[in-house]
This record gives structure tokens, C-alpha cells and sequence, in this order.
């Protein structure tokens, strides 16, 4: 799912929401900036498909049908809309949203589904004192409860205080379960989600890669006194054994010298004699 906003705009004279462009898509968490106490409604109500802007479109999937978006996409506290009383209990919040969703209601039912979104510690607090992140999750986990709903419009979270990195990893952990999820914040909560991006950004670049000085250097070319080495040559076999040479006859004293013998030649003299 795709839904696109082309430059609405809104009021006379484009007061209540000047001309606004964004996109949010399914598995994704969009940010859009939208500043003073009515804007956010404005852009949230456009975006959810209950309202239509005075110019600009509006369109899901390449189609302008408001019907579809209101079926398909939830929109979650919006100031003066759908927040709820902040004197009403987080039980009393749950039991509302599980009838709208056409499931039991009953207080058993209700502590069943508080617990297994992990806040049950909080059904007896009034939602006015609940922490936002909290607040942001119980409220996102149940519209989802709803038929059809594959989106949220999450409207003024920073309006609550806390950090803004905090409720910004629930709509991206809410847009990785396959849901389209834009968020309308201020400047001010814009600029603190960029900035904690950014040192993740640097942080997973570094555990994923080698510090500068570690970097594996290139292998230097071969200079004056280096050369490369030869190319490895196939393995010859083993030349055979050359045979045993002869000694050298000078060293040797088992066979005579060539010539007569002085001494042989003395003795047959003698005997001639």
C-alpha cells in the first residue's frame, strides 16, 4: 500500500495547512513535519483519508478514493479528534477500543489484552499520566485490532514529552510487521530523530566494517630493490641420478699409471744381467 499527499493545503490562504508533500508506504516509517497546535489534525485528518484538502490529491496506490484510505489506514491521537479524555482509565481506554473492534469488553477481557501487550501495571492509571511510549503503543496496538486496518497516521506523539527517539522506534518497529505508518511531529522532534539516525548510521557503519587505521593497505608496487615474485612453474619431476663417475686417477693407487714402471724396469735389467 501506497498513499501519497501532492501538495495539500488547507484553509483560506492555506492557513490551516500550507501546501504539504509526503509519501508513506507499506514497511516503512515516514516523518512528516508539521508546526503549530492545528496543523498536525489537519495533516493527520488529509492523510487518513477524513478529510479532503481544498487542493492538492490525495491517492492509494495511484487511485484518489478516500473510502478506501479511511478502511485501510487508522488514525491515532489526534488532538481534538480521537485522543482519548486523559481522566479515563487505561482499562476504560482498552474496554472502548476492544468494542470498536468488535471483541469482548468485559473487564477479564481487558486485563487479558493488557497483559499481552505487557502494560497491565497500568489499567488503573488514568492515560493522562500514562508514559508516552507506552501511550503510543496501547493506542497503535488497538486500532490494529480493527478488520482491514494496514496503516497508521500517528498524530502529535511529541506533544507528550519524552524522547522522541523512543516513540519513533515503535513506528519503525510497527512498519517492519508489514504496516504503513507515518508519523506528524514538530521541527523540534525532526531534528532529534535525524541526529540519533545519524550516530546508528555511524555506529553500524563501524561494527560492520574496520576502524580507518586498521584498513588493509594496498600491496605496494615493486621499487628498486623489489621485485615481484616469479609466477610459480609447474613441478618437475626429479631429474634421474647421474652415474657414479670414476674416480680421478690420480687418486687412485689400486691401478697402475699408464707407462712402464721405473721401478719393474730396474728388477728386469737386473735379471738380464
Amino acid at each position: 500500500m501506497k498513499i501519497t499527499l501532492t501538495s495539500v493545503a488547507k484553509g483560506p490562504r492555506d492557513t490551516a495547512l500550507p501546501p504539504t508533500t509526503v509519501t508513506f508506504r507499506t514497511g516503512e516509517a515516514t516523518l512528516a513535519g508539521a508546526e503549530t497546535e492545528q496543523r498536525p489534525t489537519v495533516l493527520g485528518l488529509i492523510a487518513s483519508g477524513r478529510m479532503r484538502p481544498d487542493s492538492g490529491t490525495v491517492t492509494i496506490d495511484g487511485d484518489a478514493d478516500y473510502a478506501t484510505i479511511r478502511r485501510r489506514v487508522a488514525l491515532i491521537d489526534a488532538p481534538d479528534v480521537c485522543e482519548p479524555a486523559s481522566d479515563v482509565t487505561v482499562a476504560g481506554v482498552t474496554a472502548e477500543e476492544l468494542m470498536f473492534a468488535g471483541r469482548r469488553s468485559h473487564p477479564l477481557a481487558v486485563m487479558r489484552e493488557l497483559r499481552a501487550l505487557g502494560l497491565h501495571e497500568y489499567a488503573r492509571q488514568s492515560i493522562g499520566t500514562m508514559p508516552p511510549t507506552a501511550r503510543i503503543r496501547l493506542l497503535c496496538e488497538l486500532a490494529l485490532m480493527r478488520d482491514g486496518i494496514e496503516g497508521l497516521v500517528i498524530t502529535s506523539p511529541d506533544r507528550h514529552g519524552g524522547d522522541p527517539a523512543q516513540w519513533w522506534d515503535i513506528a519503525r518497529e510497527l512498519a517492519a510487521r508489514e504496516l504503513a505508518v507515518l508519523v506528524i511531529a514538530g521541527a523540534a522532534s525532526a531534528t532529534a530523530i535525524a541526529a540519533t539516525s545519524l550516530v546508528e548510521r555511524i555506529q553500524s557503519t563501524d561494527a560492520a566494517g574496520q576502524p580507518p587505521e586498521n584498513l588493509a593497505e594496498p600491496e605496494p608496487e615493486p621499487g628498486p630493490e623489489q621485485t615481484p615474485a616469479p609466477d610459480p612453474q609447474p613441478e618437475q619431476p626429479p631429474a634421474p641420478e647421474p652415474e657414479t663417475e670414476a674416480e680421478p686417477v690420480a687418486e687412485r693407487e689400486d691401478e697402475p699409471a699408464e707407462g712402464p714402471d721405473p721401478e719393474n724396469a730396474t728388477r728386469d735389467d737386473e735379471d738380464n744381467a
